[in-house]
């Protein structure tokens, strides 16, 4: 299958899965992970109609948007290092995977000389595993209390990353979870914060993810193909 009929099928899959669980297919961003993908390729997604890339790394990312340019949003969706704050701040429209007090400092300070806002959404690690970056649900909400006083950071939701299991139906209970830990923070009336954005949910566990009340599903093989 071309690029364009993957991106079609991905999009009826969203709107099959909206309707399972009474949504609006409207509700749900489609970002398309372009890790290792060239740029080629990448244009073929925005001709098939994607608005938002989703990229790793930091490097290959800002290689990617001085050719393809502005005419969609760039997000990162993987773990950023301090020290590639500055870059990411020179292209990026969000980024998905703030996981530390220590990291929003810093985007805040950069933010601050730039003059500029930048929209983030909080890494939450709900599966408990070592291998995966995000905050302890348990501290997510204390967290959040810092980080909302950084005048140049706008919370706009959570992230999580699912274990990587063969049944997605497995993966359900850490979804469930962050849905429920964006109601419990917004329950805090924390001033300037109000979480609207869930992103989860991958090529193997997008639908699920949906049924459980994702607002972004982060989609790369299912559209690109397999990579090496």
């Amino acid at each position: 299958m071309s690029i364009r009929e993957n991106v079609q099928f991905v999009r009826k899959k969203i709107a099959e899965a909206c309707l399972r669980s009474g949504r609006d297919p409207e509700e749900v961003d489609l970002v398309a992970v372009t890790k290792t993908v060239d740029v080629e390729q990448i244009n073929e997604a925005i001709e098939a109609g994607i608005r938002v890339v989703g990229e790793n790394r930091v490097q290959e990312a800002w290689r990617k948007f001085q050719e393809v340019g502005k005419g969609v949003h760039w997000h990162i969706v993987g773990h950023l290092q301090t020290n590639k704050v500055k870059r990411v701040l020179q292209f990026a429209d969000m980024i998905h995977s703030v996981d530390s007090v220590y990291l929003a400092r810093e985007i805040q300070t950069q933010a601050e000389k730039l003059d500029r806002t930048v929209e983030i959404l909080i890494q939450v690690n709900t599966s408990g595993e070592e291998s995966k970056f995000g905050l302890e649900p348990e501290v997510t909400i204390g967290a959040i209390e810092e980080i909302s006083a950084f005048s140049n950071l706008e919370i706009k939701g959570l992230m999580t990353i699912g274990a990587f299991l063969p049944n997605p139906e497995d993966v359900r209970p850490w979804f469930k979870l962050l849905r429920d830990l964006k109601g419990r923070v917004n329950e805090q009336e924390i001033a300037g914060v109000e979480i609207g954005a869930l992103s989860m949910g991958m090529t193997n566990d997008y639908e699920v993810a949906i049924e459980e009340g994702s607002t972004m599903v982060r989609i790369g093989t299912a559209i690109f193909g397999e990579r090496g």
